[in-house]
């Protein structure tokens, strides 16, 4: 229930649904993967050359501070500050976007 709450705030630019992009593209399978191979989603050069591979740290890393992470990528969202938000929403994603 956390992590859905916490959501909310990714839900305006992301999708949990295959195939679903938004501004962004779908987190459905993030998990796991590596940064920018969603067809049809146009990532930045950063995301395309960054060599990430979507895992818990990676993702907690990134969801503090997108911009500071992964400098010249696209995401304007500002991040999340609190720690138990990052856990709360990636438990969240990894349950929800299988």
């Amino acid at each position: 229930d956390k992590g859905k709450k916490v959501f909310k705030k990714c839900a305006a630019c992301h999708s949990l649904k295959a195939g679903k992009k938004k501004v962004g593209p779908t987190l459905y399978g993030i998990i796991g993967s590596k940064a920018a191979e969603m067809k049809g989603f146009k990532y930045s050069k950063a995301m395309r050359n960054s060599g990430l591979t979507w895992d818990d740290a990676t993702l907690d890393g990134y969801l503090a501070n997108p911009r500071k992470f992964l400098k010249g990528n696209r995401m304007s969202f500002p991040g999340l500050k609190k720690q138990a938000d990052r856990e709360n929403v990636i438990a969240y994603i990894k349950e929800n976007a299988k």
